[in-house]
């Protein structure tokens, strides 16, 4: 029997449905292993991987080659499983790595690398009872890991639960200091944490002020309404990309054509070193706000301040 077949085997042996037990993600799991055709199962290693580096596994050591588009279907159908079960965690060697971050990578558990281990040997069906028995615990151990390093967020009055990362602090800081001082009383109609672009998304609301909804990479990555006032704030927190440019303005406006409540841009970032790098291509007639100064609003022309286009 081939390592495929094995690692197959090996899936469906701890109980993985069979979207996950399948060759696929048989493939992922030899990967992560550092199992080749030739390798002995003692010899599995845990290694730090990104889903590219997965693939390129795949194809030098198995020849199985999936196309560039596949990868989303990988981390979603297998990898996301596979945490989930506490086979695999993510970023071992840096837990606060943002999701975005192109380093984002997955290794084998520890227990699950024991397992691996003592396959084809007369240990194998003790580590595996003890496996299936902790798998439970094992689950909800890693899960409280991950935990510890997520962002709280009070939105609206509620706590959520942020993924870590540099965008999300600085998102966190929009939220909580810059809507108290310069957006008082306001809502979040919208606020994408990198991992689930949903979070908080009032599809209702923002319909009823005019604004189309059609994908989320249009929308700003925060959206704040004051009833009082009437103002709409379109935030874009920027820690490497995405400014409020002429461009991203002119794209805002397009899905907002139908808006009547005054409009309001801000570009939000962490600090004057990273205001600097992007100074040359933010819009005339908007806001900047910079978190490590947040008393203070820096406006790009006109008359008006803190005030609609």
């Amino acid at each position: 029997m081939g390592k495929l077949e094995e690692a197959k085997g090996i899936l469906s042996a701890i109980g993985m449905p069979s979207s996950q037990s399948n060759e696929r993600s048989a493939y992922v799991l030899l990967a992560l292993a550092d199992i080749k055709e030739q390798s002995d199962w003692k010899e599995a290693v845990s290694r730090s991987m990104r889903i590219v580096d997965i693939m390129n596994f795949m194809a030098k050591n198995y020849d199985k080659k999936y196309k560039p588009n596949t990868r989303e279907t990988i981390r979603k159908d297998t990898v996301h499983q596979f945490v989930e079960a506490a086979i695999i965690h993510r970023n071992s060697d840096a837990v606060n790595r943002p999701t975005n971050s192109p380093n984002f990578s997955y290794s084998i558990a520890e227990e699950m690398l024991n397992l691996l281990k003592s396959y084809g040997t007369n240990k194998w069906q003790q580590t595996l009872n003890k496996f299936i028995d902790e798998k439970g615990s094992l689950a909800e151990k890693y899960s409280q890991q991950r935990d510890l390093v997520r962002i709280p967020v009070t939105v609206n009055g509620q706590i959520f639960s942020f993924s870590a990362g540099n965008h999300n602090e600085l998102q966190k800081a929009v939220i909580e200091d810059f809507a108290a001082l310069f957006a008082k009383k306001s809502e979040v109609l919208y606020v994408g944490d990198a991992e689930n672009k949903d979070l908080i998304k009032n599809i209702e609301k923002l319909k009823s002020l005019g604004i189309e909804i059609t994908s989320h990479d249009k929308l700003p990555d925060i959206i704040l309404y004051s009833e009082r006032q009437d103002w709409i704030y379109f935030i874009e927190t920027v820690t490497s990309v995405g400014s409020i440019s002429v461009k991203r303005m002119n794209e805002i406006e397009k899905m907002t054509a139908d808006c009547k409540s005054g409009k309001i841009y801000v570009t939000a970032f962490p600090d004057k070193k990273t205001y600097k790098k992007f100074v040359d291509e933010l819009a005339w007639e908007t806001e900047v706000w910079i978190a490590e100064t947040p008393q203070h609003l820096i406006h790009l022309n006109g008359d008006k301040f803190i005030g609609p286009r």
